[in-house]
C-alpha cells in the first residue's frame, strides 16, 4: 500500500498542506530577471553616454537614446503582457525576446567602439538566454545570428579592426552557442520530465489520500520511536483520537487507555520488528466495548528508520454474527437430538411401566419382585444418563465463572460418591490426597463439579471389588495451574 509522503519521506498528515516546489526552469521567473537586466544595461549605457556627452559623437548619443527608448517600450509592453495580463509566454514570444536582446547587444557594441567595445561578452549572455528559453534548433539560430551581427558591425563600421582576436571571439561565440544550447536543451527536458514526475506523484498522493480518507478501515503509522505519523479519519473515529493532538507524539500512551492490546502489538512490532496478522483486540470507546481485527506491518529499508503501519477495523458485529451462527447450529443439533432422545426415552419408560404394573399383581413372588426392582433401577439410570448427556450437549455457554477452591470441590464430589451403591455393596474405597493450602482456580463451579463427579464415579465403577480409588490434587510449582 502506498502512503502520501512529505518531502522528508514520512507519511503526510491528512491536514498537512503539500508544499509545491518550483520547477528547475521557470520562464516567467527568468523573464523578470531578463527585463531588469535589459533595462539596467541600456540605462547604464545611456548614463555613460551622458557623462561623455561632450566628447561623444552626436550619432552615438542619438543611437544610445533611441536604444534606451526602444528597449524601455518593448520591455514595458512585454512585462505588461506577462506580469499584468498574466499571459503565458509562447515560443514565438520567447524567440522575439531573445532576438531583440541579440540586436540590442549589437547596438551597444556598435556605439561603444565595435571591435574595441568592452561589451562584446554580452553576446555570450544573450546566447545562453536563448539556449534556456528556446529549443535546441531555435537556440542555434540565435547563436548563429550573434556572430553574424558582430562580424557585420566590425566589417561595416571598423573595417581595419578585423583581427585574429575578433575571429577568436566569434569562434568563442559559436562554441558557447553549441555548449549552452545542448545544456539548455537537456535542462529543459529534465525540467519537463521532473514536472511530469511531480504531477504523477501529486496525482498518486491525491488518489492515496482520497482512498485512505474514504475507506472504513483504520490506518495508523508510527515511526521508529513510536511517534504518530499518520492516522486516517476512520482510524480517528474507531480509536477516538484527535490526530492534531497526537501527531508527532508517542501514540502508544494514548492507546493504552482505550486499546491496550493494540498498544502492546505496536510496542512489540517496534521492539522485535515482526509483523502480525489477524490479531484480535478489544477497545473501549464512549463506554462501549468494541472488538477490532488488526494486522501490523513493519517497513524496514536499508539506511532508513523502521516504521510500523497498523490496519484495523471494527469486527464487533461480525463476531456477534459468528456467535449467533454457532448458537443457531447448536440449537439445530439440539433439536435433532431431542427428536432422537424422545425415541430413546420411550423404551426405558415402557420397561418401567411394565415393571410397575407387575408389582400390582398379588401372585408376584420375592424373586420376581427383586428382578423387577433391579430393572426399574437400571432403566432409571439409563434415563438419567440420557438426560445428562442431552443437558451437557445443549449447554450453550458458561453460566457463572468464579474463583473456587479445587480441593473443596473434590471433597464435595467424594461425599456424593461415597453414597453410591458401588461404594457400599462392592467394598470400593475412596482416598483423597489434598494439599494443606487452598488451590484456587477460575472456572464454572457447577460444570467443574459435574466433571469431577463423573470422573470419580467412572473410576469407582471400573475398579475391582474391594479396590481403592485415589484422588490427588497437586500444585505445579513451575508457575503452572493446579492439577
Amino acid at each position: 500500500m502506498a502512503l502520501d509522503l512529505n518531502p522528508a519521506g514520512e507519511p503526510r498528515s491528512p491536514r498537512e498542506p503539500e508544499r509545491s516546489a518550483a520547477p528547475i526552469l521557470s520562464p516567467a521567473a527568468m523573464l523578470r530577471w531578463a527585463y531588469v537586466a535589459r533595462l539596467a544595461l541600456v540605462f547604464g549605457v545611456l548614463l555613460g553616454a551622458l557623462v561623455v556627452w561632450g566628447e561623444a559623437q552626436p550619432e552615438q548619443t542619438f543611437l544610445t537614446t533611441v536604444m534606451f527608448l526602444v528597449a524601455l517600450a518593448i520591455t514595458g509592453a512585454a512585462a505588461w503582457q506577462t506580469e499584468v495580463v498574466g499571459r503565458r509566454p509562447s515560443r514565438g514570444f520567447l524567440a522575439a525576446h531573445t532576438t531583440f536582446d541579440v540586436l540590442l547587444v549589437t547596438g551597444i557594441v556598435y556605439v561603444t567602439g565595435g571591435a574595441d567595445s568592452g561589451f562584446a561578452w554580452l553576446y555570450i549572455l544573450a546566447i545562453a538566454q536563448a539556449a534556456l528559453f528556446l529549443p535546441l534548433a531555435g537556440a542555434m539560430v540565435v547563436a548563429l545570428l550573434a556572430p553574424i551581427l558582430y562580424f557585420s558591425v566590425i566589417a561595416v563600421g571598423y573595417q581595419d579592426d578585423v583581427t585574429g582576436g575578433v575571429i577568436l571571439q566569434m569562434a568563442l561565440f559559436g562554441v558557447v552557442a553549441v555548449l549552452t544550447g545542448i545544456l539548455g536543451d537537456r535542462l529543459r527536458k529534465a525540467g519537463m520530465e521532473l514536472g511530469e514526475v511531480r504531477s504523477e506523484l501529486r496525482r498518486l498522493r491525491l488518489d492515496t489520500g482520497e482512498i485512505l480518507a474514504s475507506i472504513s478501515t483504520g490506518v495508523l503509522t508510527v515511526d521508529a520511536d513510536g511517534r504518530l505519523l499518520y492516522l486516517n479519519p476512520a482510524g480517528e473515529a474507531l480509536l477516538g483520537l484527535d490526530v492534531r493532538q497526537w501527531e508527532g507524539a508517542p501514540v502508544a500512551e494514548a492507546l493504552r487507555g482505550t486499546a491496550p492490546e493494540m498498544a502492546l502489538a505496536v510496542t512489540q512490532a517496534l521492539s522485535h520488528g515482526r509483523a502480525m496478522h489477524r490479531r484480535r483486540a478489544e477497545i473501549v470507546r464512549d463506554g462501549e466495548q468494541l472488538v477490532l481485527g488488526l494486522s501490523v506491518f513493519v517497513r524496514e529499508e536499508p539506511d532508513e528508520p523502521r516504521s510500523i503501519t497498523v490496519i484495523f477495523q471494527d469486527i464487533t458485529d461480525l463476531e456477534q454474527m459468528e456467535i449467533l451462527n454457532r448458537r443457531t447450529e447448536r440449537l439445530e443439533a439440539v433439536a435433532e437430538l431431542s427428536a432422537a432422545l424422545a425415541h430413546e426415552i420411550k423404551n426405558p419408560l415402557a420397561s418401567i411401566r411394565s415393571a410397575v404394573e407387575q408389582f400390582a399383581s398379588p401372585r408376584l413372588d420375592e424373586g420376581d419382585r427383586a428382578s423387577l426392582t433391579r430393572m426399574v433401577v437400571r432403566e432409571s439410570d439409563r434415563l438419567s444418563r440420557l438426560l445428562s448427556d442431552f443437558l451437557d450437549f445443549s449447554r450453550v455457554r458458561l453460566d457463572r465463572v468464579e474463583r473456587r477452591d479445587l480441593g473443596e470441590l473434590v471433597q464435595e464430589c467424594a461425599a456424593l460418591v461415597r453414597q453410591s451403591p458401588d461404594m457400599t455393596t462392592r467394598g470400593v474405597k475412596l482416598e483423597l490426597v489434598l494439599p494443606g493450602t487452598p488451590l484456587e482456580i477460575v472456572a464454572d463451579g457447577d460444570l467443574l463439579h459435574r466433571a469431577l463427579l463423573n470422573l470419580v464415579l467412572n473410576a469407582v465403577q471400573f475398579t475391582p471389588d474391594g479396590g481403592t480409588v485415589v484422588v490427588a490434587v497437586e500444585d505445579l510449582k513451575a508457575g503452572g495451574a493446579p492439577r
